[in-house]
């Protein structure tokens, strides 16, 4: 496999959109090209690409897409990195920061988490330092809020940690490391905890754990100011035996979060308690369409800016599922499947104006690219990448 990604777009066939969405727009239209000649245009925004690096990725790639025509720029290599699976960027947009999902780290059986420095007219990233994560094959990470401290789920160790940044963009140690014990009865992926995701409320008061190894969604208080995850009570939300907790999304109106459970394919709906950090359980939905039989996992789950429709990625149907949300309770009913013209749906992500959805497909080196209708919700195909196994998509703070 060469080094650096394919140049092109491929043209999909409509037939690619799958047939619960009966009229999609643009179909039958040309696909945009990739033109890396592109004049800088108003809404043209960066996007970052995560990946595996075992089988001809190099590390972080980056293409800009115009948000007003759909024009990409072919993918460049960014910034060389181990396995950078999953990224966040700085609230300043000046320091971008990957977990390099691998077990060994500076001679230790633990991954690590690299901070770069985002080149503020090329966008290239130069490595700043490493950090260990505190266990093995971290996955997730998230800033707070004031972007002071980076937090970090290790699938493998089981743990989820806290690292402070400094003035410079560059990370501190992990001073709060925690893990749970437990397991679920699927032997093969729940013998032991693995921290699938963490993610903060609105306030930056309370964070939530999702742990695929034991079916629970684990809550702390979040102290800024001394990057601390400390102990908050109830300790843990139990989901069904073998779902599998793996990433989650919060509501708009903050009162409301979504789980999806990769082992069951299915998305558990809570009501959150702002003032006291509580879930409440109220659905679980299946992410599968009617009749499907096959193997599948889910993978990604994101609510759209309005607070109108809810996505989650199928990998083995290779779909994304949408339910369209009651805002009066935050209960969500189905609203069809549409193919993500690839094969295995690792994550996927919209642009600050709700208008993009990006979909990396890892196991056919694909990021595929939807032009979605912000009032029916439905995405419909509009161009896809080549980009070596794509694990995760980062929209950059848009410049103007």
């Amino acid at each position: 496999m060469r080094d650096s990604p394919h140049h092109q777009l491929h043209r999909l066939p409509c037939p690619l959109i799958a047939a619960a969405f009966l009229a999609v727009p643009g179909c039958g239209g040309a696909l945009p090209r990739t033109d890396p000649h592109v004049a800088a245009a108003t809404s043209r925004i960066a996007v970052y690409i995560g990946t595996y690096t075992d089988a001809g990725s190099r590390g972080i790639y980056r293409f800009e897409l115009d948000t007003a025509s759909g024009v990409v720029t072919a993918p460049e290599l960014a910034g060389e990195a181990r396995n950078p699976s999953f990224l966040a960027i700085h609230p300043n947009g000046r320091s971008l920061y990957a977990v390099n999902e691998v077990g060994d780290f500076g001679g230790a059986p633990t991954g690590a988490v690299s901070a770069f420095a985002v080149e503020p007219v090329s966008g290239a990233l130069r490595l700043l330092n490493q950090q260990p994560s505190a266990g093995a094959a971290p996955c997730h990470l998230i800033l707070d809020k004031d972007g002071r401290n980076l937090l970090v789920a290790n699938y493998t160790g089981g743990t989820v940690a806290v690292l402070p940044l400094a003035p410079d963009g560059t990370l501190n140690p992990p001073v709060s490391v925690h893990r749970h014990e437990g397991s679920g009865p699927n032997k093969p992926r729940q013998a032991s905890p693995h921290a699938h995701a963490i993610l903060l409320d609105a306030a930056g008061q309370f964070a939530f754990e999702a742990n695929l190894g034991t079916d629970r969604v684990y809550a702390y208080r979040f102290n800024a100011a001394a990057a601390a995850l400390e102990p908050h009570q109830p300790e843990e939300t139990a989901l069904k035996p073998g779902s599998g907790p793996r990433h989650l999304a919060w509501h708009p109106s903050g009162r409301y979060l979504y789980c999806i459970n990769e082992l069951d394919s299915t998305v558990a709906v809570f009501r959150y308690d702002v003032l006291h950090g509580t879930l409440a359980g109220i659905q679980t939905v299946t992410t599968l369409r009617p009749g499907f039989s096959g193997r599948n996992t889910a993978a990604e789950i994101a609510v759209s800016r309005d607070g109108r429709f809810l996505y989650g990625s199928n990998r083995g149907d290779d779909s994304l599922a949408m339910f369209a949300i009651d805002a009066s309770s935050g209960t969500v009913r189905p609203a069809g499947h549409v193919s993500t013209g690839g094969r295995t749906p690792r994550h996927f992500a919209t642009d600050e104006s709700g208008r993009w959805l990006l979909v990396a497909n890892q196991d056919s080196d694909s990021i595929t690219i939807f032009r979605r209708d912000p009032l029916t919700g439905l995405p419909s195909l509009s161009g896809q990448l080549t980009v070596p196994k794509p694990v995760c998509v980062l929209f950059a703070p848009a410049t103007r």
